[in-house]
């Protein structure tokens, strides 16, 4: 307790001092936990795929389809207990600006696939009997203000045209990793537009979803798949879903490991200064070390004021940032709309800004201590701060 109340008060001897390295800990632990949460929010769609489930696309690209008729082929190798298919549409909603994620599905099936998405069973039986009804995401809603009945007309990019929905529904997620960024609409909707208007793009989908029986036979039917349709004019690569998502996130792997660094560096900066105010501060006290040496007090109670005294400014700082780490990630991803789907602080981040604020403590007091450790009474004593 005797040692408490001096680090308290060797804490607020300096209150400015004490005040500005403490803000600076702040700005730093709340800058390393929205960085952090940015890197999780890249990786969420691969955290939340199914191990369930596999997706099927060209073996060429995303960018070529696949012939409907692998549907029912599929369906038949062994291990497979459901089928679904989707389209990328690419539309664009008022303005480029507003984007989020479009696709035409196989209503049923794809919404059986997807257990995570929920949707109130009388908007999804209103779904289902309108041919240009769509299903949008919470995140749509809270984003652009979308409700039940409202009309909403996309402009076709990769197929042209304006294109008329009505919304149906509205999902929410089973879990707050769940996307509920994306709008879904009937592929027969697609399909027959495509039959008048283009007709060899119609009859084909851009990816499969295939529900498997069981997790560990997601390497045997990936594979039997890709068996089945080698040497056709539509080769397939399947891969879980897991897969299918990181390969979007490596295109921009370069943008993720930069944000990672950065989030580092921030922590190696305030490092730097609160080291630098320690030192400050452990060379205005050498007199006061001296004669603590003087009347029988070790290195190590010297160290332990030290110590006490950097841990307890981190952790404040720490608690402080912590704290408004969660408001201003919510401000955050909501100002960011559907750019970010799921943009949650995670007790791992949690965690690491806990530890990080732990060694920058430890490390600024280290130096201060040894050397108060190491002094000489005599030469403490003849010290002028």
């Amino acid at each position: 307790m005797y040692y408490l109340k001096l680090i308290i008060r060797n804490t607020f001897r300096h209150k400015l001092r004490t005040g500005l390295t403490t803000l600076g800990i702040v700005v730093a632990i709340l800058s390393f936990g929205l960085l952090r949460t940015v890197v999780d929010a890249w990786y969420a769609g691969s955290e939340a795929a199914s191990a369930t489930r596999l997706v099927t696309r060209n073996a060429i690209s995303l960018v070529f389809a696949l012939p409907l008729t692998y549907m029912n082929k599929i369906k038949q190798i062994e291990g497979v207990k459901s089928v679904s298919h989707a389209n990328w549409f690419g539309g664009i909603y008022v303005t480029e600006k507003n984007f989020f994620p479009q696709f035409a599905i196989q209503a049923q099936s794809y919404f059986a696939l997807y257990p995570e998405f929920v949707v109130p069973a009388d908007q999804m039986r209103e779904f289902l009997r309108d041919r240009k009804g769509a299903i949008v995401g919470r995140k749509l809603v809270d984003t652009y203000g979308f409700k039940v009945g409202d009309q909403v007309t996309l402009r076709g990019t990769i197929f042209p045209g304006n294109w008329e929905f009505v919304v149906r529904g509205i999902y929410d997620g089973a879990e707050a990793k769940t996307d509920t960024s994306q709008f879904f609409f009937q592929w027969d909707y697609l399909n027959e537009t495509m039959k008048k208007n283009a007709p060899r793009r119609a009859n084909s989908v851009g990816v499969y979803v295939v529900g498997l029986t069981g997790a560990d036979r997601a390497a045997e039917v990936a594979a039997a798949i890709d068996k089945t349709f080698k040497n056709s004019l539509a080769e397939t690569l399947t891969e879980t879903e897991q897969a299918f998502q990181l390969g979007f996130v490596s295109m921009t792997e370069a943008i993720v490991v930069a944000i990672k660094i950065v989030s580092f560096l921030v922590i190696i900066i305030i490092m730097a200064v609160m080291a630098n105010t320690m030192a400050m501060t452990a060379r205005e006290r050498m007199a006061e070390y001296a004669t603590f040496k003087a009347l029988g007090f070790g290195p190590r109670h010297l160290s332990l004021l030290i110590f006490g005294e950097s841990l307890a400014i981190a952790l404040a700082g720490a608690a402080i940032g912590v704290a408004i780490t969660f408001p201003v990630a919510d401000r955050f991803g909501r100002a960011m709309g559907s750019l970010f789907p799921v943009f949650n602080v995670n007790i791992e981040t949690v965690y690491m800004q806990i530890a990080a604020a732990l060694i920058v403590g430890s490390v600024a007091a280290l130096f201060p201590s040894l050397r108060a450790a190491r002094m000489r009474i005599a030469d403490g004593l003849r010290h002028a701060g």
